[in-house]
Order: structure tokens, then sequence, then C-alpha cells
């Protein structure tokens, strides 16, 4: 059964209308979107108060919270981590069987509870004022348990959860969420954390690589194809040979040094589907690609990405400040880096021909 036929039948045995469906999802949209809107009359001087608490913050920010609003606290724990804040998450049930050994006196407690008479979260609150910690309580309200123990108690409101039933954490996760983020985010800003910062603590993501500099992707020298540009053609292909999997490029270089041009793969099968052998004998710098663009030691690779995409290249070299070669960008090792159109668009097809630059033959 086709795709289409398949969803088909499962529309036919459908209780209810697609619009019918489309106006639910749109009523748990707007109860959660009422909610967030609740949100911005409720900042007041307690939320720049934990602000300046945070900015100042030398410890580290412990979050903690209990089943969906212990899934926020997650998510909070790990977007302050990556915006500059040191925070960690510590589940509530395990803090109290020993967990409580990470948290350290001068440490802030962000703790997340709607209904603020969360047991595991509660429990907590006696030994963690011993700890000299300072509580900030993110919760209904500041006359619930959590709200009149907390140093500072940001109020959510009483809200009406987006469940049919009035019950699944819904509205008040996405309050918690929100309201976190507008903690994490204001902070970071008023705390100057730049894009360089960002890069440090993700290096193993797309982002954190285009915001790293060339030498951290390039490969390096030994690992590139170099020859001086007064070689001949054969000589050179004789004399750059390395083991492991070649760059399509071989740099040439000048009396000191210098980047001169670059000589290609695809400018040696245009030599021989020309049927011009006997250039093969000629100086390189005859047929190479003469004053290259490049990219230098220290600049983003977000340059290098932006070289590659515009220009429709394979291969950038790296040169250091006295214009010699120190590297090469290798289109093949930053493939998911690249835009859309520049990536295989699917597992079963070859990947777009790119051109270095066109010889000059």
């Amino acid at each position: 059964m086709s795709s289409s036929a398949a969803l088909r039948s499962q529309t036919a045995d459908f209780p209810l209308t697609s619009g019918e469906v489309i106006q639910l999802g749109r009523q748990v949209l707007a109860m959660e979107t009422r909610a967030l809107g609740g949100l911005l009359g409720r900042l007041d001087d307690r939320y720049a108060a934990t602000v300046r608490l945070l900015v100042g913050l030398q410890g580290s920010l412990i979050v903690t919270g209990m089943g969906k609003a212990g899934q926020i606290a997650q998510k909070l724990a790990a977007t302050f981590a990556s915006t500059g804040t040191r925070a960690h998450f510590v589940h509530p049930a395990e803090a109290y069987h020993g967990d409580l050994g990470r948290v350290a006196a001068g440490d802030v407690v962000l703790l997340l509870s709607q209904s603020g008479e969360t047991e595991e979260v509660v429990q907590l609150l006696p030994t963690l004022r011993r700890m000299q910690t300072t509580l900030v309580a993110i919760t209904g309200s500041c006359r619930n348990t959590l709200g009149r123990q907390a140093d500072i108690t940001l109020e959510l409101g009483q809200l009406s959860e987006a469940c049919s039933l009035g019950l699944a954490p819904s509205t008040s996760t996405t309050a918690m969420l929100a309201l976190g983020d507008a903690l994490a985010l204001v902070v970071s800003r008023i705390q100057g954390f730049q894009a360089e910062d960002f890069a440090q603590f993700h290096p193993g993501g797309a982002l954190g690589r285009q915001l790293s500099h060339v030498e951290d992707h390039m490969r390096t020298l030994e690992e590139c194809r170099t020859a001086p540009a007064t070689a001949t053609i054969r000589q050179v292909l004789a004399a750059c040979t390395k083991p492991g999997r070649r760059t399509g490029a071989i740099m040439l270089t000048g009396d000191a040094g210098e980047l001169a041009g670059l000589f290609t793969d695809s400018d040696l099968v245009r030599l021989l589907e020309n049927r011009q052998e006997t250039a093969l004998d000629r100086p390189v710098c005859d047929v190479m690609v003469p004053s290259p663009t490049t990219v230098t030691l220290g600049d983003k690779m977000s340059v290098a990405i932006e070289i590659l995409a515009e220009r429709k290249i394979s291969e950038l070299p790296v040169i250091d400040v006295e214009g010699r070669p120190a590297g090469l960008i290798d289109v093949t090792d930053v493939l998911g880096l690249l835009p859309e159109p520049l990536t295989p668009r699917a597992a079963d097809q070859d990947p777009p021909v790119v051109r270095i630059f066109p010889s000059n033959l």
C-alpha cells in the first residue's frame, strides 16, 4: 500500500476530521502562548536580583527538579553551562542519597516545582540552607512551601495545563523553560559571552566548528603536497607523493617560500584530455593557477566555509602572515559545514563536481 493510500485509510477510520485535530493543536499552543505572555508582566526586581546573583556567582549553579520539571532543569543546566555559567543538574532524589556532595557553600541552587510541594525537592531545603547555598525557586506561588523558603522566588502564577485532563505538565514546563532561558541568556549577555567562547564549549558541533579557526581543521603542511613553482610538471608529480588520502591540489612555492600558485588534479586531467602531454616537461608555473584565494592562520573557519561555498572550490590554501603555505582546507573534510547545494543530495548520488579555478590553458 502506498503512503498516500495508507494515509487515506487512516483518515477514513479516524474519529475526528483534520480540521478538528488542527483546532485541538491550536488550543494547546494558545494556552502555552498565553502562559508565556503572562510571564512578561511577572519579571520584576526578583528577576533582576537573580540575574545579578548569577553574574557575580563564584561557585556553581545547581539546577534541580523532579519529573517533567526535572527534565526542564537538565536542559537549563545545559543552557547555562554552554553560555558561560558553570552549571550542573542534580537529581533531587539522588541528592538526598549522596549527591549533595556535589554542592558546596557559595553555590546557587535553582529549584523547579510548579506546585512548590514536590516532596523530593522540599526535603532538600533544610540541608541546602545549612550548606550556605543561595536558593532560587521557579514555582507557581511565593506562598507554597518552596516559595516561602527560597531566598528568591520567581513566580509563574497559577497555570492551567494544556492537557485535556489538566494534569500532564505542559504549560507549566513551557513557562519554566522560557523563564530559565531568560535568566541564562541575559546573564550570558551581561558577562560578555562571545562567539569565541561559544566555540570553546561546542568544539564538536557544526556551529562550533564554524566559529573555530582554520588551523583547527586544515590538513597540516606535512600532509599536503608542495613543490617549487620552477619544477616541471613531471618532476612535481613524481616528487609529490604522500601516504594516506591525498588532496587534489599541489601548493607551489616561489623563491622565498611564499605560495605562488596551485596545480590541481583537474588541471592535469585537462592537459591529458587536450593531448598536451608535452606540457608535462614545462615548468609547472606555466600552467598553475597563480595567486590563488587563501585564508590566513587565525582566520575563522566560517570565513573558509564562505569562500568554499561562494567560489565553489575544492581546496583552499592556508598561509602564514608571511604568505608561506601552512596547510590546506579540503572540501571533503568540511562537507557537513557547507550550504546544502554544495553537499551530496542523497546517499546514492555523487557529490556535485566542484572545480578549483579555471586553468589558463
